[in-house]
């Protein structure tokens, strides 16, 4: 698909695309003849990994870092025993200590927002306190 497609599936800019591109955290698997960029289903999984951990905080390094860790896990998965290609244990399991890491850190994350997410919500619904109040006053005295 050509990266007006990806745009719409995931949400992002044509920019933050290419700007996700140019930082190495994407690539388009392939080009048209005409030069455009073509993206497949793995590209947008990819993409979507991106956007998901933005509003959480990670940076564009710590992006790639996950990304590289779960590109490398799921080469292993894919291949067979029999080309003596799987990574060794413990390889795998540092692979997999790093994406715990950042599991770990996208839930702490996700705990702090809900925090500030209930706190605006009590802030909100103070406010729509305050402003009832108001309304109610205002048909008492003459609307004024």
């Amino acid at each position: 698909m050509q990266i007006g497609e990806v745009a719409a599936r995931t949400e992002l800019s044509l920019r933050t695309i290419r700007h996700y591109e140019e930082t190495g955290l994407v690539a388009p698997s392939a080009r048209s003849q005409g030069g455009f960029r073509l993206y497949t289903e793995t590209d947008v999984q990819r993409l979507m990994v991106i956007r998901r951990m933005k509003p959480l905080g990670f940076t564009l390094e710590q992006m790639r870092d996950l990304l590289d860790a779960t590109d490398r896990l799921d080469a292993a998965a894919g291949r067979g025993a029999a080309d003596g290609s799987r990574l060794a244990s413990a390889e795998r399991e540092a692979l997999l200590e790093r994406v715990r890491t950042y599991e770990r850190a996208a839930a702490e994350q996700v705990d702090r927002l809900r925090v500030q997410l209930a706190r605006a919500e009590d802030f909100a619904a103070t406010l729509r306190a305050h402003v009832g109040q108001d309304d109610s006053h205002v048909g008492q005295d003459g609307g004024a």
